[in-house]
């Protein structure tokens, strides 16, 4: 049964709309979970739109989860703007609907008031949760949006220091508002906690991913790659052996958070395309490791 599905899934378009979005709404849910019974209840803002929504939430009458969906209209707008409609209409839609469950679920209160407890099954919960919502082609909006926006202007700069930085200004801002530096050090253990857990969920602890993709179509696979990833893309000379025809092979690396809709661009443009996905525990280079100072 579930390899019929599988294979439904890979051949009927509307039916992995529908199936993502499902997906999407289910993790959504469980994002929520992390959030209301174990972090929001126990003052830990662990960095991000979803910190600054807990702070915010404590200094007026408006909730959380009404925070979360506010201080993301913004930015939505700006990712609009910057990545259009099609970029960001599943992000718009689990941003709505995992604000939605979080109000609901405040309602039940702390499910443990043990902070490290708190800081470990709230940071949990909410990567597994990310990390599901990324692979069916969405993202929870907020920092991620932020960081992408600032890395086309700041290309320089590396996408987890941009990561780290924000976190750590709310983690500090959480730490002076409630007045306890346990607080803050709680919350910095959640935002590691999901960071390791985030990473496992989406490839275990490979250090970033290679694709070959030998492809029918791999102008249009190259176009996508390069407009909506942002990745180089390396397009070498090959020759199938036993027809004799020439093809050309494309070769990426990326980071891993990236893979997940590196593959789904591949499907979508061709859904016969043969794909080899390695692990790449070492890359040297532009965007990456200098292989002077990392040996030095």
């Amino acid at each position: 049964m579930i390899r019929a599905l599988r294979d439904r899934l890979k051949h009927n378009r509307a039916f992995r709309i529908v199936w993502n979005y499902a997906i999407i709404t289910i993790f959504s849910l469980i994002y929520a979970v992390g959030i209301s019974l174990f972090l929001d209840p126990n003052n830990l803002a662990p960095g991000g739109v979803s910190g600054v929504s807990i702070m915010l939430s404590r200094i007026t009458p408006i909730p959380t989860g009404t925070w979360i969906l506010l201080l993301n209209v913004p930015i939505l707008a700006l990712g609009l703007w910057k990545f259009g409609v099609k970029f960001l209409i599943s992000t718009i839609y689990c941003t709505f609907i995992s604000s939605i469950f979080t109000n609901m679920l405040s309602a039940f209160g702390a499910l443990t008031t043990d902070k490290l407890l708190a800081a470990v099954a709230g940071g949990t919960v909410m990567a597994v949760s990310m990390g599901m919502i990324l692979k069916a082609g969405a993202t929870t909006g907020g920092v991620d949006i932020i960081v992408k926006v600032l890395r086309l202007k700041y290309r320089h700069l590396k996408t987890g220091n941009l990561y780290l930085i924000l976190d750590a200004i709310v983690v500090t801002l959480s730490g002076i508002m409630f007045h306890n530096l346990e607080i803050a050090l709680y919350a910095a253990v959640t935002i590691f906690i999901n960071s390791v857990v985030l990473d496992t969920v989406l490839y275990g602890k490979d250090g970033a991913k290679m694709i070959y993709i030998i492809s029918d179509h791999p102008k249009q696979i190259t176009d996508r790659l390069l407009a909506d990833l942002d990745i180089g893309v390396t397009a070498l000379q090959g020759e199938g052996a036993y027809s004799g025809k020439e093809k050309k092979v494309l070769m990426c690396v990326m980071r891993k958070p990236i893979a997940p809709k590196a593959q789904q661009i591949v499907q979508e443009e061709d859904s016969e395309a043969f794909m080899i996905v390695s692990d790449a525990t070492e890359i040297f280079g532009e965007g990456y490791k200098s292989y002077f100072s990392e040996r030095l």
